[in-house]
């Protein structure tokens, strides 16, 4: 699914203790309100119909963007096709259903419960007896035990991307019978249904040389409803064979094979018949769309969202004040409309960082910030001593390499945090457990604990505002018209919008242009740099070489896991850089961090969401990142196809993929069920990222 970048599951830090301070989150539930979480925007537009209406046999072509570099899916080179064979082929005890949240796989797992908390976690899965690897060997503990070895991070010579959560076990065991495995936790884990998802056997996982080679290319066992049957490098495809061995509901296509399709030419290759299922963008839908025939496109939305971040490790960002007046200057329903009204997909805006709609932890805390307000932008910017003035001629030959050099060395001395945004007075504050965070609204005296935070209700207000970041009480709102450019010590408040070019960038550059017009308005300039697909995010998003840039961030049904390294504070390493882990922003707390370790160590769900969304609030507060619209998520299939296209929110089920029964006098059979191409908007309250 991404373009730039490393997945969510990355190699984690130990986030800071700290003691946790109260929060009070706008507009979470209380005591018989309604579920905050709601309901998806768009459920799956796969053309579902009954098993019985599918046809045995038949070869389904999926294009994808490239042949994976490796089958083991806990290798840093794993991506997307990674993912597809691995969810085709092996266990997956847990899958993501249409609410973006983990659902029991009966063909592996009979049950999975927590049957001791005391003195240690332990959690008893038993085992559908009838699931054996291709070999018909059956699965049992010793495949899981190699698997939590291999990925505890003990044992170096594991050539691992990630392994959240498997450090924190203890160990594993055979239950009563070789159908039971007891996992024992030497630490708490609330997102223990992550684990073991996909298993591999224990002959991958069981020594570092067969894990970091014998995965690559080839897998040996399996254990899905089909098996690998060839990586075809020559002519760019893996093709998969149904598996004689499967246990559960057969699967209806007797292949699949997943070719390597440019996007460029995905159009030409669905209708001239070469690929059945392509993943697409806007354009192209819309080219299909008018050509009709024997394509159709299916429309949903992705467990993914596209974000404005903002690079507060140095310049102008670096003061929160300034952050939170470009994120009171922006319209997010106008950037969603803009982006998902023309496909007939709900054009709502993105309210969590961790969550989206439907999803477990979901709750709208953008009240933290408060919404689209031009004049308490222009108020913050006064406030951090932003004005319409004179800007000084440079002197001298420092040039645009020297300001990057410049730039790039402020950058590595320390995360954006609120010294850097705090008055002149430069007033610490002496609270021992204040992360540092500059709070508009609240004077200096108040300045250094939880009870000064936005969300806590002691900012000033207009009438009827909402709650959230606004100037400190005394600020004059500048005059309505729009103002010339800002400027401070001589200096022009000018941002660098770094932005992706090539093809499908289209849509990007249309919401870059809006949130350009946007921060005009209030005397925010912006310089518009357009890179190379390739190094825009390892050249630019990774390194920090951006003030303002947009990509997307996929969600999971475990952001106290998967969630926390995007949003955990950098913290110096050893060699005197910033390791940032995946907060490309550079903004980050030490009660955000904190938050997130308590969210993954309580067993109590509840708990657990709860303390999510305080997190989230605070990531609002601190304005580095700004969630902006879902990704839509546009599929052109094969007419006749059913079961497969846009899965929205869920995971996909393999075995029930195909394609219809003929009719007596007619080459096929409508699917039945939704209208293709049109998924349902149900409105309420999206590893790694990418461009879009």
């Amino acid at each position: 699914m991404s373009q730039y970048g490393v997945g969510l599951r990355a190699v984690t830090r130990s986030a800071v203790l700290l003691t946790a301070g109260a929060l009070v989150v706008p507009g979470l539930a209380g005591c018989g309100s309604p579920d905050p979480a709601g309901k998806p925007l768009a459920g799956p537009d796969t053309a579902p119909a009954a098993r019985d209406r599918i046809a045995d046999g038949g070869t389904l072509r999926w294009a994808v963007d490239a042949v994976p570099e490796t089958l083991n899916a806990f290798q840093a080179d794993a991506d997307a096709g990674t993912t597809r064979v691995a969810q085709a082929v092996l266990p997956t005890l847990y899958r993501t259903g249409e609410r973006g949240r983990p659902e029991i796989n009966p063909d592996y797992l009979e049950s999975a419960k927590i049957v001791e908390t005391e003195p240690q976690q332990v959690v008893l899965y038993k085992l559908n007896q009838q699931a054996v690897w291709s070999d018909g060997r059956e699965i049992g503990a010793a495949d899981f035990a190699a698997q939590w070895r291999a990925l505890s991070g003990k044992d170096s010579a594991y050539w691992t991307a990630r392994n959240a959560g498997y450090e924190r076990i203890a160990r594993i065991e055979r239950g009563a019978s070789d159908l039971e495995v007891k996992v024992t936790f030497r630490r708490s884990y609330a997102d223990w249904k992550s684990l073991f998802s996909p298993l591999y056997p224990k002959e991958v996982m069981g020594t570092p040389d067969a894990f970091n080679e014998g995965a690559r290319r080839t897998l040996k066992l399996t254990a899905g409803p089909f098996v690998l049957k060839k990586v075809d490098r020559a002519d760019d495809e893996v093709r998969l064979a149904r598996n004689p061995r499967w246990w559960g509901r057969p699967a209806k296509l007797s292949g699949i094979v997943l070719r390597e399709v440019p996007r460029g030419k995905r159009a030409a290759a669905l209708t001239a018949g070469r690929i059945d299922v392509a993943e697409i963008d806007a354009a192209t839908a819309g080219r299909l769309g008018r050509r009709g025939g024997a394509v159709e496109v299916r429309k949903s939305l992705e467990p993914a969202f596209t974000q404005l971040a903002l690079n507060g490790a140095g310049g102008p960002l670096a003061d929160e004040r300034v952050r939170r007046a470009v994120a009171r200057a922006l319209d997010r329903r106008e950037l969603a409309r803009v982006v998902l009204k023309p496909l007939g997909l709900p054009a709502k805006p993105v309210g969590s960082h961790v969550a989206l709609s439907g999803q477990a932890a979901y709750a709208d805390g953008s009240g933290a910030l408060g919404g689209q307000d031009t004049e308490e932008a222009r108020a913050l910017l006064a406030d951090a001593g932003w004005e319409p003035g004179k800007v000084k001629e440079e002197k001298g030959e420092k040039g645009e390499k020297g300001e990057k050099a410049e730039k790039k060395g402020e950058k590595g001395e320390k995360a954006a945090g609120s010294k850097q945004g705090q008055g002149d007075d430069g007033d610490d504050g002496d609270d021992g457990d204040d992360d540092g965070t500059y709070i508009v609204g609240q004077d200096d005296k108040g300045r250094g604990g939880d009870e000064d935070l936005a969300q806590d209700g002691k900012q000033h207000l207009k009438p009827g505002g909402a709650p959230g970041a606004y100037a400190p009480k005394g600020t004059a709102a500048p005059a309505r018209s729009a103002p010339g450019p800002l400027a401070k010590d001589g200096k022009a408040l000018s941002l660098r919008f770094v932005l992706p070019s090539g093809p499908g960038t289209q849509t990007l550059a249309t919401v870059a242009e809006r949130i350009r017009r946007m921060l005009d308005r209030v005397g925010i300039r912006t310089e518009v740099s357009k890179v190379g697909e390739q190094s825009y995010f390892k050249d630019h998003i990774a390194s920090g070489e951006y003030d303002l840039a947009l990509y997307s961030w996929p969600t999971s049904p475990f952001p106290a896991t998967d969630a926390r390294p995007i949003y955990a504070k950098p913290v110096p390493a050893a060699d005197g850089s910033l390791n940032v882990e995946q907060n490309y922003t550079r903004v980050g707390t030490d009660q955000v961090d904190q938050l997130f370790e308590q969210a993954v160590g309580t067993l109590d769900e509840g708990e657990s969401r709860a303390l999510l969304r305080k997190a989230d609030a605070r990531i609002w507060a601190a304005a580095g990142s700004l969630p902006l619209y879902q990704r839509p998520q546009l599929v052109a299939t094969r007419t006749g196809l059913a079961n497969v296209g846009a899965f929205g929110m869920g995971t996909p089920v393999y075995e029930d993929m195909g394609f219809l029964r003929k009719k007596s006098g007619s080459r096929s059979e409508k699917p039945s069920g939704k209208p293709s191409g049109k998924p349902s908007e149900q409105v309420s309250t999206s590893p790694s990222p990418s461009r879009s």
